[in-house]
């Protein structure tokens, strides 16, 4: 039977194959492992600890006993999360208990313990039996979960997320250079309205995704780790004289997040509800993006390439449609919608704590993986843009009236009396052209106030310069390469390269 043929949801459907990196991180297969990561790393800080506790000073924790510890976790493969999966729903795996657990995480602490026994056997390791009981050693659950999880979006966002919302602002941004000079006609209220250029409104969405991304790293990556209601009162009672909240500070430390002082038995979820809202804004800036030019499109101002063999729609044979724009943006939008939800559940738990954060938070992996889905739209409907300069000079010299604010800003700047009234009653729902236009400033003529050189300075004026100002600034890859890690960075500039310096279309139409 296909998995994908028969998966519940397009995540593990249809858009599978583009995932591979959102399930690294938070497939099943990955939250086992990574609960595998931080029960091993709390074991071996344990063995470390100077003075060592009187029941762990037999066994050292030498760089070799260190390294097949960490083996446990790094190279955990699919027979190991089988096991855990069978210790937690059946029971009776090879070592595990008789009966299942019915819970996820003391099945973890099953198969490290077995494991560790699969050890002693081995030469130097004997004594591994003895301190195995140390294994998930005055925790609840959910120091595990609640380490586990951030642990799992910092890697994520950091490896896999941020790269490729790079990849998509360095795109944009070379868009915006390449078109900086390009005039456009604005529409404001979907009416023709003072011109701008291509690049700068393009630039404008790079401006906002870049803001947005730095208040996102300015978000704390936090674990809850204190037992059973945050006090660390497990600990506290076995060994009084250790100073466990230094021990739990520096763990956490450790594997690159911050610890929570000050909890209950879970994470308040703030900052990851704070992370996600960031990321929601992201997402809706991008769904802005995606309709913007999906109305360029419609407009006849981007023409799109075609690809032989595909089919644009069954019925009409001669169609391009925007359809990566508009994958785009509905994948942003059940994103968005599961983001939300996520945010606004999450910081919420009755008394000292409640399961419903438990189900909820398995599902961190869904708006993110629609989120990638999206993000891998709209680059490749970025990419497949043409920009038709004739079409765009066409559409804004269509509609001299634009002119008309420059017009009567300089006939105010020269203090003639009623310059908008005399504009608005020339141009307003009126059929404009150079034509009109010029003949209104022929009138002009007639005033005595109004000097021949700054006639010659409103003849002078067209769609196509008034403009304003743009200037796009320092370029973006600088800050583009340091989101992305040593391995993808040549892969990504690459892609960008492809996309945004090929060849120019014909027909007026650029890339």
């Amino acid at each position: 039977m296909s998995t994908q043929l028969h998966a519940i949801g397009p995540l593990d459907g249809r858009y599978r194959n583009r995932l591979q990196q959102v399930s690294d991180h938070f497939s099943e297969f990955a939250y086992i492992k990574y609960r595998v990561h931080v029960e091993i790393e709390y074991f071996i800080a344990l063995l470390s600890m100077q003075p060592p506790l009187p029941q762990l000073a037999e066994v050292q924790p030498s760089p070799t006993l260190l390294e097949k510890l960490r083996g446990i976790y790094l190279n955990f493969a699919d027979k190991d999360a089988e096991w855990v999966k069978q210790t937690e729903f059946k029971g009776g795996a090879e070592g595990g208990p008789p009966l299942a657990t019915n819970h996820d995480v003391k099945a973890v602490e099953y198969f490290i313990k077995w494991r560790l026994t699969q050890m002693s056997s081995e030469p130097g390791m004997e004594k591994l039996t003895k301190v195995k009981e140390f294994v998930h050693f005055g925790l609840t659950s959910q120091d595990i979960n609640n380490t586990c999880y951030p642990l799992m979006i910092l890697n994520f966002y950091r490896s896999v997320y941020l790269p490729k919302l790079a990849q998509v602002l360095c795109v944009l941004d070379s868009y915006a250079r390449r078109w900086a000079d390009v005039p456009l006609l604005a529409r404001t209220h979907g009416q023709p309205a003072s011109p701008t250029r291509m690049g700068k409104e393009i630039m404008v969405f790079v401006h906002r995704i870049k803001s947005q991304v730095e208040n996102l790293e300015s978000v704390p990556h936090c674990s809850k780790f204190g037992g059973a209601t945050g006090n660390l009162n497990a600990h506290k009672v076995a060994y009084p004289d250790r100073d466990w909240i230094a021990f739990c500070n520096a763990l956490i430390d450790g594997l690159g997040l911050q610890r929570l002082q000050c909890t209950t038995q879970i994470e308040h979820y703030d900052n990851m509800a704070a992370l996600f809202d960031g990321t929601r804004r992201i997402n809706v800036i991008l769904i802005d993006l995606a309709r913007d030019i999906w109305t360029y499109i419609s407009q006849g101002l981007f023409k799109q390439k075609t690809k032989a063999g595909e089919i644009g729609s069954s019925a009409m044979p001669h169609k391009v449609n925007p359809i990566d724009f508009e994958n785009a943006e509905g994948n942003f939008g059940i994103a968005n919608a599961i983001l939300e939800h996520l945010s606004n559940k999450l910081p919420i738990s009755r008394l000292q704590r409640d399961l419903t954060d438990s189900t909820v938070s398995r599902n961190v992996g869904v708006p993110l993986g629609h989120t990638m889905v999206a993000l891998d739209s709209m680059l490749k409907g970025l990419g497949k843009l043409l920009l038709d300069e004739a079409a765009v000079s066409a559409d804004l010299n269509g509609h001299w009236e634009v002119t008309a604010e420059a017009i009567q800003t300089v006939l105010r700047r020269e203090q003639v009396d009623g310059a908008y009234e005399l504009l608005k009653e020339e141009t307003r729902g009126a059929a404009v052209t150079q034509e009109s236009i010029t003949r209104f400033i022929d009138k002009l003529e007639k005033h005595d106030t109004i000097k021949l050189d700054v006639i010659a300075s409103l003849r002078a004026i067209s769609p196509s310069n008034y403009v304003g100002f743009f200037e796009p600034g320092e370029a973006l890859e600088k800050w583009a390469e340091s989101k992305l890690s040593a391995k993808s960075r040549k892969a990504v500039l690459e892609a960008i390269v492809s996309q945004v310096r090929g060849r120019e279309g014909g027909g007026g139409a650029k890339e």
